[in-house]
């Protein structure tokens, strides 16, 4: 059965490769690839015949088909990394991994994080060619760093330009063009100054995070009224990812059984999503939203402003100490718990009113194994809900969707009546 042999190639073409690289296109009958792909080995395989890809993916596909079922040694040449948003993960998902052999390059993505001297392994990268920009700008809107292949219809001044109109200005930005050849050239500035600048179609846009900047929350105009997305917030650096997940949220509200006149505790509210959404849920109530750090009680009422709630109080002080001078609570939610666990869910479970409801969100085995004790043993023989809430987002890559999956979290709640309401 005839393998074809996927070969990576730079911008410094068939002199950039290997020699086992540069053998196998030399031996090859059938050579298949993009228009600049082939025209970056040149005439390297002059005898073989060239097969220049059509841009239409099922076209391409029946191409590589006829060239598995025609050819003795078919090479498909493909640009940097055929695996990094490259494509030879199209192929084999299609064809099967055993119809292919990968030969990488190093990938311009690669080049020019080296380029600038930057780690990448904890950075979004992405490509405008396979996701709409929406959704990359909003994924942007809350990364450290960013490594961004911009397309003909999205290049990096447009880029640029969307970030700006969105908020999104705390990133330096490198545009990185013709990696590899001679007239490689590096752009750095701010996104700004982005704005009326055309680079060459092979480039690569880096985004760096400035430093100590927060995010920037994408406008609340028709937001919904519980379980908003999470870039809706404004969040602090290092504990952005430690927001309450909207889909944990909306379950959390909806087990707090709120009325429009509740009063609510949120412990540990961090930026107050939590606390934003409950206080919308009970307009004619009040939110007490108890957070040590002074960073986060700014953000909760920054938040608080933008979502033109004004029935948010921001309670500086840590629990349980802090919880004797407020009001008695018809319901609560406990979601920064630390070491002080069973001292705060007790504590909080006396102040708490009859008939009123203790939501407890842990992220950790051994915190919910902590919280289940103290909740069963608070609540004497009533029932004690726990459940696991495991999201996993769907992202687009090429024509299907891959899911990715957020950390597992735990939910528990019991009423202190001891009767659980559905």
């Amino acid at each position: 059965m005839a393998k074809i042999v996927i070969v990576g190639v730079g911008d410094d073409g068939f002199d950039g490769l290997s020699e086992s690289s540069r053998a196998v296109i030399r031996e090859a009958d059938w050579i298949l690839g993009t228009t600049s792909a082939l025209a970056a080995i040149g005439s390297a395989a002059g005898h073989a015949r060239r097969v220049e890809l059509d841009p239409d993916m099922t076209t391409a596909l029946d191409q590589t088909r006829q060239a598995l079922n025609e050819a003795s040694r078919p090479v498909l040449v493909s640009q940097g990394d055929p695996l990094f948003y490259g494509i030879a993960r199209f192929l084999c998902d299609r064809l099967g991994k055993e119809r292919f052999e990968v030969i990488p390059h190093v990938s311009s993505m690669q080049l020019a994080f080296a380029r600038l001297k930057e780690s990448w392994e904890d950075a979004y990268l992405t490509s405008l060619a396979e996701r709409p920009l929406e959704v990359v700008l909003e994924r942007i809107r809350t990364a450290e760093k960013v490594g961004l292949f911009s397309s003909d219809r999205h290049p990096p001044a447009k880029v640029a330009r969307a970030l700006l109109d969105r908020g999104i200005d705390y990133f330096k930005a490198s545009v990185c063009e013709n990696l590899g050849s001679p007239d490689e050239r590096i752009t750095t500035a701010e996104l700004a100054d982005l704005v009326g600048l055309e680079f060459h179609p092979l480039n690569v846009m880096v985004l760096v995070r400035k430093p100590n900047r927060p995010d920037r929350r994408i406008p609340t105009r028709g937001m919904r009224l519980f379980g908003n997305p999470d870039e809706a917030f404004a969040q602090s650096l290092p504990k952005r990812e430690l927001i309450t997940q909207a889909e944990v949220r909306a379950i959390a509200l909806a087990l707090m059984d709120l009325r429009p006149e509740s009063v609510v505790w949120d412990i540990g509210a961090g930026s107050g999503s939590v606390s934003i959404e409950a206080a919308r849920l009970a307009p004619r109530g009040m939110v007490y939203a108890i957070e040590p750090e002074p960073t986060d009680l700014a953000l909760i009422e920054s938040n608080a402003e933008a979502f033109a709630v004004d029935n948010v109080r921001a309670i500086p002080g840590r629990a349980p100490e802090v919880l004797a001078s407020l009001p008695t609570p018809d319901a609560i939610f406990v979601g920064g718990t630390g070491r002080q666990v069973e001292s705060i869910l007790r504590e909080a479970w006396t102040r708490l009113a009859e008939g009123g409801r203790l939501v407890v969100n842990v992220a950790t085995v051994d915190g919910l194994a902590t919280a289940h004790t103290v909740l069963k043993q608070l609540a004497g023989g009533s029932v004690v809900e726990v459940r696991q809430v495991w999201i996993a987002r769907g992202i687009d890559q090429l024509d299907r969707v891959r899911f990715e999956a957020a950390n597992p979290t735990f939910v528990l709640s019991a009423s202190k009546t001891g009767i659980i309401e559905d």
